[in-house]
């Protein structure tokens, strides 16, 4: 029978060890580390006794201990723009299946779109000896991801073209989708369009709007109007409304494309408020297609990003890295146009457009 005493050393004060845990399951200290790490490589007898011997001890293990001695932790760092917007919630969800099936965990951190806040974050990750780290980057690419992969800790962009060969990256064609839709617009016999989101310094957003710059470009007499709010939220979106509220009837776009769903949503707020009817007046599409958008009081026709599936794609090109003969891949998946009512004019409507031009 066990007859030892809980090591106060290794695991903390009254935490059990893994010493304690050998003595009360009968085997080697070696025999339990097996069983942590690579419980295939014991009988399923010795394991029963050691996993139940854990169980009555309440062994936690060391992470901190073991992270020192393999020189890597068992997490995984995603760290994104805007923890607010839904759109890297699913990419997360994405991310954690993968990590999760692989025997790793996941930690989001959020660097709010500003370099500086990015730069704390990955500097406590390679303190941490994080296993990898998947980000989409503020508007340039940080020195410390290239610090990173020196040390030997895999990184790959996610949302974000990569900009060599030589790193990998899970991305969307993001001038596809600009130009998707502005054509639907143009379709519907919209000639004066504005991009909501304009200037951004996101090469993501950019893309964007050289998407929607290209199609207005071919289809003679029509207007792009460029509106760059103060940020990529709701909020931004209304201010981006109340500005185009307020132009003369004569200079007024009749329809928007955002750069994002939460634009478009602010958008639709502000019409809505202002009494603008949507879509007959005032046409909107948004961009990722958040859950939110088809919930819409008016639901949104949004470019739809394959969002969790980016995430998917990006962890496991994190955790091939480190296999022999890894090859650095850069996928690119194609956006798709989800027509809802917010962009959808009624027969009248087009019909009166029509006797009127």
């Amino acid at each position: 029978m066990w007859s030892g005493t809980l090591d106060p050393t290794e695991e903390g004060p009254l935490t059990a060890s893994i010493r304690d845990v050998a003595g009360r399951a009968g085997v080697s200290v070696g025999t339990v580390s097996n069983v942590l790490n690579r419980p295939d490589v014991v009988s399923e007898a010795t394991r029963t006794k050691v996993l139940d011997a854990i169980a009555a001890l309440g062994f936690v293990r060391n992470e901190s201990a073991r992270q020192l001695r393999a020189g890597s932790s068992r997490t995984v760092s995603l760290v994104v723009l805007d923890m607010a917007n839904p759109f890297f919630t699913d990419v997360a969800r994405g991310v954690e299946d993968v990590v999760n099936a692989a025997s790793l965990a996941m930690v989001l951190c959020n660097s709010d779109d500003r370099p500086e806040k990015e730069a704390a974050h990955l500097g406590l990750l390679a303190e941490q000896r994080v296993h990898g780290v998947l980000i989409t980057p503020t508007a340039e690419l940080t020195p410390q991801l290239d610090a990173l992969r020196d040390r030997g800790v895999p990184v790959v962009l996610v949302d974000r073209r990569a900009p060599g060969p030589h790193q990998c990256a899970a991305a969307t064609d993001d001038v596809l989708g600009g130009r998707l839709a502005a054509e639907h617009l143009l379709e519907r016999g919209h000639r004066r369009i504005a991009f909501v989101g304009g200037h951004a310094a996101l090469p993501q957003i950019r893309e964007r709007h050289a998407g929607v710059e290209s199609a207005v470009r071919e289809v003679p007499d029509t207007e792009l109007t460029v509106l760059s709010p103060g940020e990529l939220s709701v909020a931004g979106g209304r201010e981006a409304a109340a500005r185009v509220i307020g132009l003369p009837a004569s200079r007024r776009p009749t329809a928007a494309v955002c750069a994002n769903d939460l634009l478009a949503l602010g958008v639709l707020q502000e019409m809505v408020r202002h009494g603008v009817r949507v879509p007959d007046e005032f046409a909107i599409v948004g961009y990722d297609d958040i859950d939110f958008a088809a919930a819409a009081a008016v639901p949104l026709s949004s470019v739809r990003k394959p969002r969790q599936e980016l995430g998917r794609r990006a962890a496991e090109l994190l955790l091939d890295e480190g296999r022999e003969g890894h090859r650095h891949e850069q996928p690119v998946f194609e956006p798709v146009l989800v027509v809802r009512e917010s962009s959808m004019v009624r027969r009248d409507v087009a019909a009166d457009r029509e006797g009127a031009a």
